[in-house]
């Protein structure tokens, strides 16, 4: 094996080897704290009746039972990304902002975290497209984990943090999932398993991580798997299932198995991450939660107690916008005035999978 450039290694008696100059260290963080985030909305705007309009229009066997879609979601809009506006087109933009909100230079970034369900391409990693865009120069990588990918970036990036390998790291999404939506449905019951896809709206968000300081930071994050439900919601598209066939690449999903699942496994993580941290609801300025019709919303608050004033809801305007749902109620939280520095915050994610995670930090 080559010797590390800018020293010579000594050998031991054992035969192994010994740097003969110690590195120069520094202390590691206690904490990785969210320093800023960014949104970035596509301009056009589709409502719900739009989106009726649409599938009527494509589907000359099948009609719409007009309102359907705002009665079952509350979704009134959403935001659509032009043609030709990718995923590393939103991820970039909301970069750029949050590197400007936040007076960071692009050559202080020294990672890159694409996470999101929405992607460019199978290969390369996205991240590499969004970095190029940006004219960064660091490792980067992405993250995937479905509505998840945000909070679980968010966790992989803060290990880096407190493992002293990054100071300044951007974790960024561009969910386009408007690209699945099945449009032309043959009958009911292909409108029923397309449904799920009438909810999705298009988004950018980017958040930066940093180490933390002054008992700001990431104090609690605990995430919970329970994958006998992976079938519920499937884009099946360019995977070795399905590499090849337009009929997979569309989203299909159950909503109401996939609201039984979550209420039925998710309360729990966010009651054991407040008695483990000794905290209550009440001592959170803003709980960001992911939404993906306002029915399954309302049934979690009462579930897990979250009053209205908590929440961040983005739902009536801009849809299920995905991963980028918790980075851009935070950034649009933080933009209002509702989160300022000092304040704690709960994430809670809810994704495909099934996964849940909840993240506690102090911003």
């Amino acid at each position: 094996m080559a010797a590390r450039s800018g020293h010579t290694p000594q050998q031991t008696e054992g035969g192994s080897t010994t740097d003969a100059m110690p590195r120069p260290t520094t202390p590691r963080p206690q904490t990785a704290r969210i320093a800023g985030a960014a949104a970035a909305l596509p301009p056009a705007v589709r409502s719900s009746d739009d989106m009726e309009r649409l599938v009527d229009a494509c589907s000359p066997d099948y009609r719409v039972p007009p309102g359907v879609v705002r009665l079952m979601t509350g979704i009134e809009t959403r935001r659509v990304a032009d043609e030709g506006v990718n995923s590393s087109d939103l991820a970039a933009d909301a970069v750029r902002r949050l590197l400007h909100d936040t007076r960071t230079a692009p050559e202080q970034v020294d990672l890159l975290v694409f996470a999101s369900a929405s992607q460019d391409l199978i290969e390369p990693a996205t991240a590499n497209i969004v970095s190029a865009k940006l004219g960064l120069d660091c490792p980067v990588f992405d993250v995937k984990n479905a509505c998840n990918s945000l909070l679980n970036g968010l966790q992989v990036a803060e290990a880096l943090v407190l493992a002293g390998q990054s100071r300044c790291a951007v974790i960024c999404v561009g969910e386009v999932p408007s690209r699945a939506v099945k449009v032309h449905v043959q009958d009911r019951e292909d409108f029923r398993l397309s449904f799920p896809g009438y909810t999705f709206g298009d988004a950018g968000a980017a958040v930066l991580l940093v180490p933390g300081e002054d008992g700001q930071g990431i104090y609690h994050r605990s995430f919970q798997t329970h994958s006998r439900y992976w079938d519920i919601g499937t884009l099946a598209c360019g995977g070795s299932m399905h590499p090849r066939g337009d009929e997979w690449t569309y989203f299909r999903g159950d909503g109401l198995r996939l609201r039984d699942a979550f209420t039925a496994v998710g309360p729990d993580l966010l009651s054991s991450a407040l008695a483990a941290t000794g905290t209550t609801l009440d001592d959170y300025s803003r709980v960001l939660v992911h939404q993906v019709t306002m029915p399954f919303l309302r049934a979690f608050q009462r579930i897990t107690g979250i009053p209205d004033g908590k929440l961040v809801l983005t739902l009536p305007e801009l849809g299920n916008v995905a991963a980028a749902t918790l980075p851009v109620q935070l950034a649009l939280a933080i933009e209002r005035g509702q989160i300022a520095a000092g304040d704690r915050v709960a994430m809670i994610g809810l994704a495909g999978g099934i996964n849940l995670g909840v993240m506690l930090m102090r911003v």
